[in-house]
């Protein structure tokens, strides 16, 4: 029976996770709220948006009379988490820590918890959805093409969306905002976080500074043409802008390459330079939310979030690997960063973006 199925959402809060409560409520499910405080550091600011974040989703909870549990996941979150993190920076990729943050502990770690206080569902506020699919459930992408968070969820274990719940996947953030206002709920107005995944709004070269030592070297043009120094590879990313220091007549400079070998930054003018973009990218063995394509594949792929997916091939050789083949070239094709795979709106899953890799070398191990 419905009445007897508990379901524990994420309370985080914000407003799209106390709406996804409020509406698994009306839905006559039995509701608690688990708050996940995945990050401890000595810093003030980091601790009392912790505390405002909690507060505000007791309040929700008493707002809507449901329990609320609170459980401390920073070890996890350290060691399966932030530590790759760090190594992948230290490897001159830029990862995206939100991927990783929702297959290790938002959909495993906070999962396991739940279900040891009596879960038989667990619910986000995700901007996704779930359908059912000729194989078991599917990912869908949000209706809301602007808030569309299935991006984020490719890497997770297939095994548990039968268990998993997305109230607000054919929302719109207005309609959600709408909503929570319509509802009572007292975050309705609360901004949406920002920043690294549980850790928050950082100035990013003094935070990473602190776990990873940079090597100063130089910045050069596509040309070769020497612009100065940079204070490390680590602080920088493809198609970056911003923090160059290249002043000077013409247009903008932008991050065409980290050169590893040489300790080198290679810089490009103008937004729409060649170097800028890839016709083709290799990428690591994929992650597939059901049953694996035939390859080669076709379909469409996203390579950041808040992007359209591009349509493109993906292929696999004993030599070269996995590589995208993109329909047109793609602008900053950023190593570290994933390539999700969808037909339609349906996720397939996805695969990270790896460094170029010199001609004649291994492909890596499956």
């Amino acid at each position: 029976m419905i009445k007897n199925t508990h379901v524990i959402v994420a309370l985080s809060g914000g407003v799209d996770s106390a709406v996804a409560a409020a509406r698994l409520l009306a839905s006559g499910l039995r509701v608690s709220g688990l708050f996940m405080k995945n990050w401890e550091d000595d810093d003030t600011a980091t601790f009392c948006a912790s505390a405002a974040d909690y507060a505000s989703a007791r309040a929700v909870a008493e707002h809507l009379e449901i329990p609320l549990h609170a459980a401390n996941f920073a070890a996890e979150y350290r060691e399966r988490v932030f530590a790759r993190f760090l190594a992948d920076y230290a490897a001159g990729l830029t990862p995206n820590p939100d991927v990783l943050c929702n297959r290790e502990i938002k959909f495993d770690v906070f999962w396991r918890h739940a279900q040891g206080l009596g879960a038989d569902l667990m619910a986000t506020g995700h901007y996704a959805r779930i359908a059912p699919g000729p194989d078991g459930p599917q990912l869908l992408a949000g209706c809301d093409a602007a808030k569309d968070q299935s991006y984020f969820l490719h890497t997770l274990d297939p095994a548990i969306l039968p268990y998993v719940r997305f109230p607000i996947g054919a929302l719109s953030k207005d309609a959600v905002r709408a909503e929570a206002r319509a509802l009572g709920l007292p975050n309705f107005a609360r901004s949406s976080s920002s920043g690294i995944c549980f850790i928050g709004e950082r100035r990013f070269p003094p935070f990473l500074k602190r776990y990873l030592s940079a090597q100063p070297g130089p910045i050069v043009t596509v040309d070769g043409v020497p612009m100065g120094e940079h204070p490390g590879l680590i602080f920088y990313t493809v198609g970056q802008r911003s923090g160059l220091g290249i002043g000077g007549p013409g247009a903008a400079w932008y991050v065409a390459e980290k050169d590893l070998r040489e300790n080198t930054l290679v810089i490009a003018q103008g937004a729409d330079h060649p170097r800028l973009f890839q016709a083709s990218c290799p990428v690591a063995p994929p992650h597939w939310l059901g049953r694996a394509p035939a390859l080669p594949w076709c379909g469409s792929v996203k390579i950041r979030y808040r992007q359209e997916a591009e349509p493109a091939r993906l292929t696999h050789d004993d030599r070269r690997g996995y590589t995208v083949h993109f329909a047109r070239p793609q602008r900053a094709v950023t190593p570290g960063q994933s390539a999700v795979f969808y037909d339609g709106t349906t996720c397939l899953g996805g695969a990270v973006i790896e460094l170029a890799r010199p001609p004649g070398s291994p492909p890596p191990g499956p």
